[in-house]
């Protein structure tokens, strides 16, 4: 690994027709167990997460190698790059379920869907990390 800094932040808005504990299993079956908490604002309630390492996308690592879509995760991953940080969408539902979908930030998902961004000092080494090329 050619990087030494990564942070791994997650949010997802709670809608009210979602059950709390059902969003934080989506979350964990695709990011592992992320610490979240809920947080409220004026409008609706959201899980927020942080952690720090790679380890903290151990989980995320073997799905893209288990579901066989590293090339389209690393297309995915470099657009999402924004000075030191990736920043991605996963569809909800898909997480729930324990497969991974890469999703928009709005309007693809009916439940809005989980906001991943990575943070490191070599973003395109972590991306490499994560999703090698393949051909």
């Amino acid at each position: 690994m050619d990087f030494k800094k990564v942070v791994v932040r997650v949010y997802v808005d709670v809608n009210p027709t979602e059950d709390q504990d059902k969003v934080r299993v989506a979350v964990e079956k695709v990011l592992g167990g992320i610490p979240l908490e809920i947080m409220q604002d004026e409008e609706r309630k959201h899980l927020v997460g942080r952690s720090e390492g790679p380890e903290a996308l151990s989980r995320f690592y073997d799905l893209l190698r288990r579901e066989q879509i590293l090339d389209a995760a690393r297309k995915v991953l470099f657009n999402g790059i924004q000075g030191n940080t990736v920043c991605f969408y996963l569809n909800k539902q898909v997480a729930y379920v324990g497969h991974i979908s890469f999703s928009q930030s709005v309007g693809e998902s009916p439940l809005g869907p989980i906001r991943v961004e990575i943070e490191s000092d070599n973003p395109h080494a972590v991306i490499d990390w994560l999703a090698p090329k393949t051909g």
